[in-house]
């Protein structure tokens, strides 16, 4: 089919032609950043843990610190949680993912290293591996005799040294790339600069907030330390038996002491779910920003359509009159859309280029991969020939006849 009067036309029609473009230029920009938005997020809640998130129920209470013997207490809690039936592993930790704690370290290779070689999420505890279900890839866990007390590390003039240290792969791959890790001497915890022997690396094991980034989500370590009094234990069992579990732990930590509150419990998948619920919200409310704006953009080539087949009745009847298929009429105007949706799309990749641009300056996102721009403009081409089938179809449909008599 010849452009050349298509082109004529709009020319004659600059303003609402030159609407329709900015309307696209416009959706374009904003939901080829939208959908980059929704897909960061949806990646962000996919994170692995490493953790077996379906096993694991957390409970933290306050009160152990202010015992004559925290240490005692601790021990006494571990081993009574333990005993319960359908528990897997328990432990007294530092934290678990996610759950408004974060301990960090920075990692060096040499005492004397004047710049961290990264940092680190820290874990402690007895028996970490077994309680979180983690998967260990390299190495060995911690032996009996390589843990060390909590309350004896925290004494006045006390000098912590750690013998050994387990690390995730990612931390061991980034401080040792190309080589294995295990046997390796790390400098982190320990005080007058002793190092960490490393004896195991797990798979992955996430940090519990996102300091660094996506890049150092995994960057995390183990340290061998029993007794953690700061009241927070995690317990593994098996799903079916966590409501069961959880109920008896918690019973059973109030039975070995009075002063005991419970500040928290639950099961990890509700923690993971608190914590990724802006991202969820955010998410959906950028759908609906997407619907929106496609549905706005819809209606706009619909109005502007149907208002052209009114201008342009006598037109088409003489089209018509002269041979003219319903299918050229309706080819006419898709055509005619397909061209005015496409100056819109490439106006709106470069929108959609400053638009993340601007996003990278003021929020630190990241840039916008090219791939999103072809899949908005083929869902934009898309939504513009759907949207003007109709209005096209109805001009085709009036007779040659009636159209030749209107004024």
């Amino acid at each position: 089919m010849d452009i050349r009067p298509i082109l004529s036309t709009l020319a004659r029609h600059k303003t609402a032609a030159a609407l329709i473009v900015l309307e696209v230029a416009l959706a374009c920009a904003i939901i080829c950043n939208a959908v980059f938005l929704i897909d960061n997020r949806l990646q962000r809640m996919d994170r692995p843990t490493g953790l077996a998130e379906a096993e694991i129920v957390r409970i933290n209470i306050g009160g152990i610190g202010k015992d004559d013997d925290a240490a005692a207490r601790v021990r006494q809690d571990v081993a009574s949680l333990r005993a319960l039936p359908g528990v897997r592993a328990a432990s007294s930790i530092n934290h678990v993912p996610f759950d408004n704690s974060s301990w960090n370290s920075s990692i060096n290779l040499r005492p004397d290293q004047p710049m961290p070689s990264l940092s680190a999420n820290v874990y402690l505890g007895e028996g970490v591996i077994d309680t979180f279900g983690l998967q260990l890839v390299e190495g060995r866990d911690f032996t009996p005799d390589e843990y060390q007390d909590w309350t004896a590390m925290n004494e006045p003039n006390a000098k912590a040294n750690i013998p050994s240290v387990i690390l995730s792969r990612e931390a061991a791959e980034q401080l040792f790339p190309g080589e294995s890790a295990l046997g390796k001497n790390i400098y982190a915890w320990n005080s007058d600069n002793l190092p960490h022997r490393v004896v195991g690396i797990v798979e992955r094991l996430i940090r519990t907030n996102d300091n660094g980034g996506p890049a150092q989500a995994g960057y995390t370590l183990i340290l061998p330390v029993r007794d953690v009094t700061m009241g927070r234990f995690a317990l593994r069992t098996s799903p079916e038996q966590r409501t069961e579990v959880l109920r008896a732990a918690v019973a059973q930590l109030e039975r070995n002491s009075e002063r005991r509150l419970i500040l928290a419990e639950g099961t990890f998948e509700d923690v993971v779910d608190k914590y990724y619920r802006q991202d969820r919200a955010m998410a959906w409310l950028l759908v609906a920003v997407i619907i929106a704006l496609l549905v706005v953009t819809a209606l706009g080539i619909v109005g502007l359509a149907s208002f052209w087949v009114q201008q342009r009745t006598k037109q088409i009847g003489i089209r018509r009159a002269l041979g003219a298929t319903r299918g050229q009429i309706v080819r006419y105007f898709q055509i005619e859309n397909f061209l005015l949706a496409t100056i819109g799309i490439v106006l709106g990749m470069l929108l959609a280029y400053g638009l993340n641009q601007l996003l990278m300056t003021r929020y630190e996102l990241p840039r916008l991969p090219l791939i999103y721009l072809p899949v908005g403009a083929a869902a934009l081409w898309l939504l513009g020939q759907i949207a003007v089938f109709w209005p096209a179809r109805r001009a085709a449909s009036v007779p040659p006849a009636v159209a030749t008599r209107s004024v």
